[in-house]
């Protein structure tokens, strides 16, 4: 199968999914989410808070709960067990975008400088969330606040993109990138002699999955609505997603990213 055709197989699974958990009389809730992002990735120096900062973009989401804790078709609890009263399935369709640029003790260097970036990336997919307290306590009001904690797997659709204002423009052409790419030195020039697949920059869109974990709250706002505050940490199976990879000794981790969602969440049965 294409690529370019598992986002489309991937929503009707998730679909067919979705419909089977309603056939079984499971509730139903729907939201959104936005919130900043941070890109960590090959732009930059690992752990400077001036990258961690300097690079932060904008992430926003659809979101659709299975409540097992509550039946639709009765319009009553469901059978109390302890994974219907704390795991709640979350099935997710977001967009995040980060514009991409080189910080720390070498930004101002000639070739460094004026080159930027930026990551762009479609999501799909689902994670367990689990509530350490009851959530028919947490619907019942018995208190506001329901801490949970996720872990999931997602499917990503990336589109980096790059550009420079060294010489010709072109970040394809060796001439107008900065140093660190040689296989020779790590801090020579790439050059001919190197393998192509070796050059720092691949612009090309593509697909991975990601792992993704997050921690967050609901806060009980009426009866048929919550807030949300998560924080989310993405790991991707790829050192493309920003469109670099310069490959150094240093250069251990795929790109990853964090993302504070602020959502609002609403109850449909």
């Amino acid at each position: 199968m294409s690529y370019k055709r598992l986002p489309l197989a991937l929503l009707f699974l998730l679909f067919s999914v979705q419909v089977s958990f309603s056939q079984l009389g499971f509730s139903h809730e729907i939201g959104a989410i936005i919130g900043p992002v941070q890109f960590r990735s090959d732009y930059g120096i690992r752990n400077n808070e001036e990258t961690n900062f300097g690079n932060t973009g904008i992430g926003i989401g659809i979101i659709h709960y299975i409540n097992f804790s509550y039946s639709a078709e009765c319009n009553c609890y469901s059978t109390d067990t302890y994974f219907n009263d704390h795991f709640k399935l979350r099935s997710e369709i977001s967009w995040n975008y980060t514009p991409l640029d080189h910080f720390g003790t070498y930004a101002n260097a000639p070739r460094l400088k004026p080159h930027k970036g930026e990551a762009q990336n479609f999501d799909i997919g689902m994670q367990l969330e689990y509530f350490p307290l009851s959530i028919r306590s947490f619907q019942a009001f018995t208190y506001r606040f329901a801490p949970f904690v996720s872990l999931g797997i997602h499917y990503v659709n990336y589109h980096p993109d790059s550009w420079t204002t060294f010489g010709t423009g072109n970040v394809m052409d060796p001439a107008n990138i900065y140093g660190g790419f040689d296989l020779d030195d790590d801090f020579g020039w790439w050059d001919a002699s190197d393998p192509p697949d070796y050059y720092p920059l691949n612009l090309d869109s593509g697909s991975t999955w990601s792992l993704v974990t997050s921690v967050g709250v609901r806060y009980k706002l009426t009866k048929l609505s919550d807030l949300m505050l998560d924080m989310r940490w993405q790991y991707y199976g790829s050192d493309w997603i920003d469109g670099l990879n310069h490959k150094l000794s240093y250069n251990k981790y795929n790109d990853w990213l964090l993302w504070l969602n602020f959502g609002y969440i609403y109850y449909l049965d």
